[in-house]
């Protein structure tokens, strides 16, 4: 299994984007499915956005036409480029792999939109 960090969160005003990066420990090209997740305080965890090992994403109806998730294979690295950012989206964002039943997870970092 790989070890994730994450990076990249801070505060932003509203309308401000912010990019986060997902470094993992070993080799992504095989994954199954790398994914994006945000924890609101009070409320359970959430998926935002996917990246699978054909390239195929997905992002939940939130952030839909406001977040993007890609990858770079070669530097073990999953983004989330978060544009027109609004004060719900504050939460710490977690990065997970999910690989033939296992995951494993980020340690998070928080994002806070506030102005």
């Amino acid at each position: 299994q790989v070890q994730l960090v994450e990076s990249g969160g801070g505060l932003v005003q509203p309308g401000g984007s912010l990019r986060l990066s997902c470094v993992a420990s070993g080799s992504i090209s095989s994954i199954d499915v790398m994914g994006w997740y945000r924890q609101a305080p009070g409320k359970q965890r959430e998926w935002v956005a996917l990246i699978y090992r054909g390239g195929n994403t997905k992002n939940s109806d939130s952030v839909k036409g406001r977040f993007t998730i890609s990858r770079d294979n070669a530097k073990n690295t999953v983004y989330l480029q978060m544009n027109s950012l609004k004060f719900e989206d504050t939460a710490i964002y977690y990065c997970q792999a999910y690989d033939g039943g296992y995951q494993s997870w980020g340690q998070g970092t928080q994002v806070t939109v506030s102005s």
